[in-house]
């Protein structure tokens, strides 16, 4: 079944054009399972990462490849505050599809 995982993160001030440089050059074929990729822009400095999977399991398998994306993007994000950290991960599998 189809999973999703939706991730917000904040850059600090004049790292927009950096933050989008990163995910330019993420290696997609790191990530086995992964249909899609959107990175938008919810704010001056904030961001949504959004992913469609396969499954809950070639998510789970992606990890390390997301993890490793991550680590080149901590120093420049801003702590989301209210004891979020730096990221506000969310993921499952869609429980409804509708488009054309």
């Amino acid at each position: 079944m189809t999973a999703m995982n939706v991730v917000h993160m904040r850059v600090k001030p004049g790292q927009g054009d950096e933050f989008i440089r990163i995910h330019q050059a993420m290696d997609p074929r790191a990530m086995p399972g992964g249909r899609n990729f959107w990175l938008v822009r919810s704010g001056e400095r904030s961001f949504i990462v959004v992913a469609e999977w396969d499954s809950l399991e070639a998510m789970a398998a992606a990890r390390p490849a997301m993890i490793a994306n991550l680590d080149k993007l901590r120093p420049i994000l801003e702590d989301l505050g209210g004891g979020r950290g730096l990221t506000e991960p969310w993921s499952g599998e869609v429980a409804l599809h509708m488009g054309p």
